[in-house]
């Protein structure tokens, strides 16, 4: 089950059977970069085994995560253009990946339309996401941003919205551009107010938060 507000790009068995075999496996520990921002762009990686993190780094050691993924996604996708990565990926765990070089990657995607659909609704759902961030980033407080990330982030299990995810304070003030203080007051805010409950296996919300505190 994907979180609420997102979506999940997985292979299907029968993509990933068919692009495998263009394809070398490669594993990485725990906190590798696979790609860096600005490298140049030649390969497909589709995670098999791990999760990852993409993030965006201004250049004075303070990053924000655009986007985590796990096993069955892909990333490197814009290797379609030739040009340079735009964001940098991270193993979160121990992983492992399918490596595809560029021209089988495009052969691939000219000999499968349903997939280059598939991959063409991925791009448009991430330029509608990225609007959505830097509306965000522009318009919202930094509650507000707390409040939307949580709300994307949370799944429904038997009954109760679940955020799975084991993310750190640092981890969120990360993704939603803020310190980690602030995110840190925030979320003990909505704990004493009954909108949620923290532990060490993720957070529960017991009901919308609401939309200015």
């Amino acid at each position: 089950m994907t979180a609420k507000g997102q979506r999940s790009y997985t292979l299907s068995d029968a993509d990933l059977t068919a692009i495998g075999s263009h394809g070398v496996a490669r594993s990485y520990p725990k906190n590798t970069i696979i790609v860096s921002e600005g490298d140049r762009t030649d390969s497909l990686y589709v995670i098999l085994e791990g999760r990852v993190k993409a993030f965006v780094s201004d250049g004075e050691g303070r990053d924000m995560v655009l986007s985590t993924q796990g096993p069955g996604e892909y990333f490197g996708e814009m290797v379609l253009d030739e040009g340079p990565r735009s964001a940098s990926i991270m193993t979160l765990e121990p992983s492992r990946f399918l490596v595809v070089q560029k021209n089988d990657f495009r052969d691939f995607v000219l000999k499968n339309p349903a997939f280059a659909l598939s991959l063409i609704d991925k791009l448009i759902h991430r330029a509608r996401a990225l609007t959505e961030s830097v509306k965000s980033l522009a318009l919202m407080d930094v509650y507000g941003r707390v409040a939307r990330l949580l709300l994307e982030l949370a799944e429904e299990r038997d009954g109760s919205m679940v955020i799975p995810q084991r993310l750190t304070q640092q981890d969120m003030a990360s993704r939603i551009g803020a310190s980690r203080e602030m995110v840190s007051r925030i979320l003990k805010d909505l704990s004493s107010g009954g909108y949620l409950t923290q532990s060490r296996t993720g957070i529960v919300l017991h009901r919308k938060p609401p939309e200015h505190w």
